[in-house]
């Protein structure tokens, strides 16, 4: 099959968003699947190349920059990154947010979205960014992250994040708002949409009439009443309406047992109603930590369903404790390029 072309934000300067970058590119596999290319800057990203440690092959490649797409050769024996030209190396202090900084990564995001959009590549994949940075650097001013720009610069209203590690996928009805206004916000339509979405999640996967089940809102799914209205008077009706459609749709259930099901492969997607009820258990799959609290390997991905692009992201932020040392682990962003290539193939080619 022809290798779709997946362009790699840099994320962040000051995190361990080059470092994973480079440390993906040197991967043999990912070579083989796809042709990958760095969106970021190439000052950068050669330091990041100096420190990395763990490279087996590291003797093997180099960084070459790049003006523009049209001109990137894709050869093993190198590195190519679209070069921004906008970062100074000899201003980054590792671990520190900087208007640069986010004013640098916005920029990537920005033209990883047009090139996706123009169809001159597959699908994007993002790097790490600090939410302080990037609103110093003025992106955050108008977009809480990487997702709302998504949205916004693709023209789109109806879209959500779905979290994926391995086989179990979680997509959430609300994300980043404080838990005392979830209540409000799980409306018939608010989870008419997320079932929409994850219905689609599934389809982008090759799955054909996926199962889904939906959590609870409140303990033991509301207990009839007894424990909170929510989940009979509103999500109830809302997956009875939704199932007239032909789709397999469960709920809803005490969130204390669903997650296991989802991992059994018993479904291929569960709906959280809030941000840490979808993100605790994936993570829990995800992280892997040593008894010292220093992490062995992070897995996991962030895909954003609902917009007319491939975006697939690392499930981590920046890790500014790892920042500079050459140590940071790739895990995460090697498994989004695999993912991103499996989807980009199911809709291209």
């Amino acid at each position: 099959m022809k290798k779709p072309i997946i362009g790699i934000t840099m994320g962040e300067p000051a995190g361990i968003g080059p470092e994973i970058a480079i440390k993906a590119l040197c991967d043999v596999k990912i070579r083989q699947i796809c042709h990958p290319f760095i969106l970021g800057d190439k000052n950068t990203l050669e330091d990041a190349y100096r420190f990395s440690q763990g490279i087996t092959n590291k003797e093997k490649f180099n960084v070459v920059k790049y003006d523009a797409l049209e001109d990137i050769l894709f050869n093993e024996s190198y590195i190519p990154v679209l070069d921004f030209h906008n970062v100074d190396v000899s201003q980054i202090q590792f671990g520190k947010d900087s208007e640069m900084g986010g004013k640098a990564s916005g920029e990537y995001i920005k033209k990883s979205i047009e090139l996706a959009l123009e169809q001159k590549i597959d699908a994007v994949v993002t790097g790490p960014i600090s939410k302080v940075s990037f609103k110093m650097g003025g992106w955050g001013l108008k977009y809480a992250g990487h997702t709302e720009m998504f949205a916004d610069l693709t023209n789109t209203d109806k879209y959500g994040m779905l979290l994926a590690h391995g086989n179990f996928r979680v997509i959430h009805a609300t994300t980043h708002i404080p838990y005392k206004d979830v209540p409000s916000k799980i409306t018939r339509e608010r989870i008419l949409d997320t079932l929409d979405l994850a219905y689609q999640s599934c389809t982008m996967f090759g799955i054909e009439n996926p199962k889904i089940i939906v959590c609870g809102l409140n303990p033991h799914a509301g207990e009839s009443g007894k424990i909170g209205e929510e989940d009979a008077n509103i999500i109830a009706p809302a997956i009875d309406e939704f199932r007239k459609k032909g789709v397999d749709v469960t709920g809803p259930s005490p969130a204390d047992t669903v997650w296991s099901k989802v991992l059994s492969g018993a479904y291929d997607i569960g709906v959280a109603m809030y941000h840490d009820q979808g993100h605790i258990p994936t993570k829990l799959l995800g992280f892997q930590y040593e008894k010292d609290g220093t992490y062995k390997s992070i897995l996991g991905m962030n895909i954003t369903v609902g917009i007319p692009i491939i975006r697939v992201s690392v499930d981590h932020g920046v890790a500014y404790g790892k920042s500079g040392k050459g140590i940071a682990t790739p895990s995460s962003l090697i498994q989004s390029i695999e993912t991103a290539t499996q989807l980009a193939q199911n809709k291209y080619y």
